[in-house]
């Protein structure tokens, strides 16, 4: 996992950028890989450990899309 910034989030559609090193230009993620109970939203700043793929077609428009987000206690 890495550590990754949490650029943008909509929660009305479910999914946001986060910024890492390793994912230049922005990685896609989808509510259902935030690991938390309840309701799962991120925030813009946010800091969150992220597992990533490269799976070979733009998610949205992105090159990388998240497979685990886990936020970070401040």
């Amino acid at each position: 996992m890495v550590i990754a910034t949490v650029r943008e989030w909509r929660d009305e559609e479910g999914w946001g950028v986060l910024d890492s090193v390793e994912t230049p230009g922005g990685c896609w993620g989808h509510y259902s890989d935030i690991q938390m109970p309840g309701f799962r939203t991120l925030s813009p700043g946010q800091t969150v450990s992220l597992r990533w793929e490269e799976p070979g077609f733009m998610q949205d428009g992105y090159r990388f899309r998240a497979l685990s987000i886990v936020p970070r206690s401040a």
